[in-house]
Order: C-alpha cells, then structure tokens, then sequence
C-alpha cells in the first residue's frame, strides 16, 4: 500500500482584501484603480506657472500631490513615475517680465523730481482709474474722459454696502481702487514737495515706487514693444522656478522624476501642433493654429470637455484660459483655442511653419506628456481650476493628435484652498506667500493640515484651525513617541533582569489585535480615494489605546507589543512625509543628528540613567528617614530636574515606583513649558496675593473707620461744625443745629448708626491690642 499525504483543502477567504479607488474627474466617482502595465504608474502633475512667489494654493495642491504619490508608492507599492511641468513661457510671465524690465528702466533714469515726471504719473493714474477701478462702478460714478471725481469714488469705496456691489462687477476693484489711492497719495506728497523746492531723487524714487503696479501697467502699454531681449522672459521664469523647487524642499515634497518645460520642447510643440492639423484638428489664422472644438466634438470617437461639458459655453474661462495677449478674432467658434500664437512685437518667438510664433497654454502639457509616456497615461493630477478649460482642452488636442478615445485613465483634482473663508488668488494679490507661511507654522503642521481634509474637497484654512485641530494632533503624536521611547529605553537597560513573567495576557492580544484591526482600517481608508481623515483617526484611536495600556497601573507592560504597534504609527506619518530619519526609528524620526549621523539618543541615554539612577536614590533616602533636613535633598532633585536637566533636553518624569522616566526633549520645548508653567504659577501666586491684599484693604478700611469712638462719633470734626447743639451722656445728639429737638426717627438712625460704630470700635481696639502684640513680640 502506497502512503499518501493526506487531502488538502484551500482556506476560505474570511474577508476581501479592499481594492484601491479613486475619484476620478472624469466620472465624478470613486473608481477602481488599474495601472495599464501592472504596477508601473505613468503620473503627470501640472507644475507651476512660475513668475511670482510661491504661495499657500502652491502649497494646498504639491503637499498634496505629494501626499498621494507617497501613498501609492511607499504604502501601495506601485512603481510611480511621476513627471511634472515647468510652464516657462505664458502671458502671465510675458507681461510680468516686460514690466519688470521696463519699470526697471524707468526707475533708474529717474534722477530728479520734476513737473515733468509727476505728469507722467498723474496721466497714468488717470488711465489707471478709467480702465480698471472703473470696471466696478455703477454707471453713474464711472470717470468720463475729461474728469476723475476720485473723492466720490472714495467715498463709495468706503461704504462697505456700495463697496460689496462693485466687487461684485469686478472682483478686483479693491485690488485696483488700492492702488490708485496709494498712487494718489504719492502724488500729492510729490506736489507739496517740489513745491517746497525738494527735487532730490530720493523724492523721485519714492513717488515711482509708490506708483509701481500703475506705471508698470502704463510703460507696458506704451513701450511693450521695444523688448526684444529674449532674456528678459527667461531670466524671470528661471529665478521664480529656483524659488519654487526651494519652497517645495522646504515643504518636504520630493522632487519629481522628470522635469520639463515648455521652452525646451518648442520643436516638439510645432511636431505636435502640424499633427493635429493633419488629423483634421486644428486650423491657421493670420500666423496663429486653433484647435477646431466644432470638428472634433463632431467626431464619433471624440468628446469635447470630458471634464465640464457643462462649461463648454463659459466665455470667462475660455477667455482666462487664452490668457491677455490672446486675440479671439479669427476662430470659428467661441470655444475654439490657440496652439500656436503668432508673436507680436515685445513677445518672445520661436520659428515654425506658420511664422515666428510661442506655444499656447494647453499645447505644452499634451506635448510634454506625450513625449515622455506616449499616447495614454494612468493619472493626470492638478488644481480643480484647471479642470476647464485647460485639462479638457489637454485631452482633445491630445486625443486629436494620437486619434484615441483616450488619452488620461484617470484625473485627481485637489481641492480649492480658501483663507479664513476667502478665495485666495494671485491676480487679486491677496496670496500667502510659502515663506511667510512658514515663519508662523511648520512645514509638518501644514502637511498634517492638509492631511485632516480630504483631498479632493475645499479647505478652508485658518488660524483657529492651526492652533487648534493641528497643534492638538501634533502635541498628541509627539507626547506619545516621547513616552513609548523612554519606556521602551528605559525597558532595554534592564532586558537581561527576567522576572520570569512572559507578560503576555489578554491585554496584550487585546492591543495587538488593535494593532491589525488598525492596520485593516488605516488600509480601508486608503483605498477609499486616499481618505486621510479617516486614516489618521484610525491611528489616533491606536494611540490612545497604547496609552491607556502602558498607564494602566500596577501593571508591566509587554515592551514587544508597545514598540510594534508604536513602530507601525511612525512608520504611517513617515509614509505621509510627516517626518525623517531612519526606517526603524520610532516616532517622526531626528532632522538634527548631526554630522557623521550620530544618534543622540543612544550616545546620551547611558550617562543618563547614571544620573537618574543617582537622583532615585538620593530621593528615596530622604523619604525614607522623614527628616526636615532631608528636604533640602528633595531640593536639590527637583533643582537638577527642573533647572540643570532642562537645558540639556532632558525630562525626568516621577514615577509611583520611585523610579523616574528619562525622556529627550527640545530643549527649547522644555524651557518653553517651563516657563509657561512658572508664569501659571506666578500669575496665581500674583492672584492669591492680590486677593490677600484686598482683604487686608478692607480690613484696614474697616479698622479706620472703627477707630472713633461711638461717643464722639456724632461730634466735630467727624461731623461738620454746627450739625448738632446738645447731646446726651453717650454722645447721641439730641438737638439739631437750629436747637429743635431730634425727631423719633432721626433719633433711631442716629442710634443704630452709634450701635454700629460701637462695635467697629470694639473691634479696632481689638485689632490695635493685637498689633502691638505682635510689635512687642
């Protein structure tokens, strides 16, 4: 008989395992995630238009991007390559770097002032009000070309009322009315000066910066077209890009794997551009390509705005996408939008078929994209005002060219980002920039703000929120990777002394089957369309479950359990790029360990437990014998506690054992708290004392006014000369100052207030024997 093993059956599965969704722009829904080539992600992000600082929307969308790509390639696994633009070339840029550099030129030709160069500013301030603080004003108040009646218009703009109105016409009138008042104001003081004789070019100087955005706007308008240094685009584009990837780093977002702007793929964009043309897309006007949105919508295999059709119509965002050099004579229809523009005189050009001429906005991103994935890619990701028309007009020219049905899987959308309740906009200059940003919070207290919110939902960010949900989960983390690392240190130094308990009981089954129920949850909430909110609770509900273990007193924790589940939470916020420092590092990780990556936890944490062994001991014994000399002991060890340790950043925290936990802290924290609790305790100190001193004022008041007798209390001086005439034995009056004899009830009064000043006078003589008691003594 031959032996077998026995059958063997498959376990079932008890439960499935969550497959990653995400909510895809292109469905308005949560979608199942799946990469075209197994686990190789093609990710393109639309990176910034770079002319100006950095500012928190910057921050809002790239930590986010961030957040995201982190996940799918440090949680998920998957081999993300993620590439991201440089818009380099745009109108925006044209005309802020024409400015720059015209108003540059003016400034430094201005060595005086004279009545000449205030004509120039009071004429372009007129043209300033006419063309653009006029846009907010109702009919009547609108300047006419021969009168400015700036004082009604100031008074208007005062009126919070009318002032709502006209930034309903424009949303930029307060933006415009500031800075004509600003340049108003200038002029003025120019005025009483060079009346007064001062025509220094400090005086001139000041006017022209005082008077920047109007005469920017005025030179460009009139001398835009003798620029005609190519650096002049480039240079600005390049500074303001080296900014950015600072402010970036500086955030902690990674870098991405591949950089390209648009000036280094102009013969691309050309390529790109006759293709669609070819296919039947596009069409030239006067040196300019269009794309056709008629012929392509009409296409059986294509859709025109996949994103919004609902916006197809939108004259506003189709003209903002175009951008304020763009002409719209010329195109067959409205929706219709430039691949190619025709250079005018003060713009920068390269060479093509149809003259010399720039990239559209939308062009570069399908171009860029394609060259680097080629005709569909995973995820395309960006801000929601990009939505339409610029990523619905990227998927048609680039559908047009590669004629597929198309060309992105999926589109993430991060949310808008409003502060303290106010859309943020840098055409409206009321931006945070990132550097000032990071001059009151950190860069791990903005990412884990942006991590308590959805991605895909507006934030609205503010300072109640910082201070209040942010600080609270930043203090919560940091409190319980200070405590876990002492206990788990503390643990380490005596790991050699069994006691011959496994402590391993139904607490500890009961932590760690938190731990996987965590990490099943944490995972849930991931692959529900990247829900941090809902992951980060996930892992604070751990939290307080390791917590309320390790204080559970009279009991020895299970340090095996305690440092698995409190590695596994570091190893998440790491994940989210909360932190730093090695992989196996409990907690965010070190940012200071110094040169040659020397740990000072482990180089400090054996000189340490010398001291604290000998602080155990000395306190101990002073307890022990219960002597008034063996407080100042106690003294000592409260002074290294609360004095000598601090400013090494060390924390020793009492224990009911006697033994105390040594913690590494900031310095700087623990001086901080120090110092709080010390003005805690001065301020009731300061409190107590008041009180005190007020009851002593009373008291003082009440002893003075005791300090007549009852007997000469109704007799001058304590009462004016004349008031009464007679009195009786005990000193109550019994005639007025006329000689009329007292009533029955000025009688009574006056003997109820004798009654009562008998008693204070009892209590003053008290009080004086008492003091000169104590004086004697």
């Amino acid at each position: 008989m031959t032996l077998r093993q026995p059958e063997w059956n498959l376990p079932p599965r008890q439960i499935d395992q969550p497959v990653l969704k995400i909510f895809n722009s292109l469905t308005k829904t949560k979608t199942e995630f799946i990469p075209i080539d197994g686990s190789h992600v093609k990710w393109y992000n639309c990176g910034p238009t770079v002319y100006d600082a950095s500012h928190m929307g910057h921050a809002r969308n790239y930590v986010t991007q961030d957040i995201l790509r982190r996940i799918m390639s440090d949680y998920f696994g998957y081999d993300v390559h993620f590439v991201m633009n440089v818009t380099d070339i745009d109108d925006k840029i044209i005309v802020r770097a024409r400015q720059n550099h015209l108003f540059s030129q003016f400034r430094n030709s201005a060595t005086t002032l004279s009545a000449d160069l205030l004509s120039q500013v009071s004429e372009a301030w007129e043209n300033y009000v006419r063309e653009n603080v006029s846009k907010g004003l109702p009919d009547e108040e609108k300047p006419s070309e021969e009168e400015v009646r700036w004082p009604r218009i100031a008074e208007l703009a005062r009126d919070q009322s009318r002032k709502l109105e006209c930034l309903k016409r424009d949303e930029k009138f307060d933006m415009h009315f500031t800075a004509a008042n600003r340049t108003l104001a200038a002029i003025g003081a120019a005025r009483h000066t060079l009346s007064a004789n001062q025509s220094g070019s400090d005086t001139a100087l000041r006017l022209i910066d005082e008077s920047r955005d109007i005469l920017a706007s005025a030179l460009d308008k009139k001398l835009k077209h003798t620029v005609t240094d190519q650096s002049v685009f480039r240079s600005l584009a390049a500074y303001w890009e080296g900014r950015f990837f600072k402010d970036m780093e500086r955030l902690r977002v990674r870098y991405p794997d591949t950089v390209t702007r648009v000036t280094e793929y102009v013969p691309e964009v050309v390529e790109f551009v006759q293709g669609i043309i070819k296919n039947g897309y596009g069409y030239e006007f006067e040196n300019s390509v269009y794309f056709d949105t008629g012929a392509f919508d009409s296409s059986d295999r294509h859709d025109y705005a996949k994103l919004e059709p609902w916006s197809k119509g939108n004259r506003e965002l189709l003209a903002e996408g175009e951008g304020v050099l763009s002409s719209t004579s010329g195109r067959r229809s409205a929706s219709d939008f430039a691949l190619w523009k025709a250079s005018k005189p003060g713009e920068p050009s390269w060479p093509s078929p149809w003259g010399p001429g720039r990239p559209g906005w939308h062009i570069e991103c399908s171009v860029m994209a394609s060259a680097i994935f080629g005709d569909r890619m995973d995820i395309h990701s960006g801000g929601i005002d990009l939505a339409f028309p610029h990523h619905d007009n990227e998927m048609a020219q680039s559908e047009a060219y590669h004629e597929c049905d198309a060309w992105v899987n999926y589109f993430i959308h991060t949310g808008h980002l409003h502060i303290e309740g106010l859309k943020m906009s840098k055409s409206l200059k009321n931006f945070i920039t990132i550097d000032e940003i990071l001059q009151r919070f950190t860069a791990r207290q903005l990412r884990l703000a942006f991590l308590t919110q959805l991605w895909n939902a507006k934030i609205d960010f503010s300072e109640s929120m910082m201070t209040g949900e942010v600080k609270s989960l930043e203090v919560t983390f940091n409190n319980f990777f200070t405590n876990v690392k002492a206990i788990i240190s503390q643990a380490r130094a005596h790991e050699d002394q069994s006691d011959g308990d496994h402590c391993y009981n139904g607490a500890e089954r009961e932590l760690m089957k938190s731990l996987y129920d965590s990490k099943t949850a944490f995972r849930a909430a991931l692959c529900d369309s990247f829900n941090t909110p809902e992951a980060l609770k996930v892992i604070r509900d751990l939290v307080s479950r390791i917590n309320i273990y390790i204080n559970s007193p009279g009991k020895k924790a299970n340090i095996s359990v305690v440092e698995q589940s409190a590695t596994w939470i570091g190893d998440m916020l790491r994940m989210f790029g909360l932190g730093e420092g090695q992989a196996s590092e409990i907690g965010w990780g070190q940012e200071d360990e110094g040169a040659g990556g020397v740990n000072r936890e482990e180089t400090l944490m054996p000189y340490l437990r010398v001291l604290s062994s000998f602080r155990d001991g000395v306190r101990q014994l002073a307890i022990a014998k219960n002597d008034d000399a063996l407080k100042e002991i106690l003294k000592l060890c409260d002074k290294l506690r609360d004095d000598d340790l601090v400013s090494l950043g060390v924390a020793l925290d009492d224990q009911e054992d006697g033994k105390a936990l040594v913690k590494l802290v900031s310095p700087a924290e623990l001086i901080k708290a120090r110092e709080e609790k010390r003005l805690k305790l001065d301020a009731q100190a300061a409190k107590k004392a008041a009180a005190a001193e007020e009851v002593r004022q009373k008291r003082l008041a009440k002893m003075e006014k005791g300090r007549v007798p009852p007997e000469e209390m109704f007799r001058p001086p304590n009462v004016p000369e004349g008031t009464y005439t007679r009195w009786d034995e005990y000193g109550l009056p019994t005639a007025t100052g006329s000689g009329e004899e007292l009533s029955k009830n000025q009688q009574k009064r006056a003997r109820k207030d004798w009654d009562g000043q008998k008693k204070l006078h009892e209590e003053f003589l008290a009080w004086k024997k008492e003091q000169e008691s104590v004086a004697g003594s």
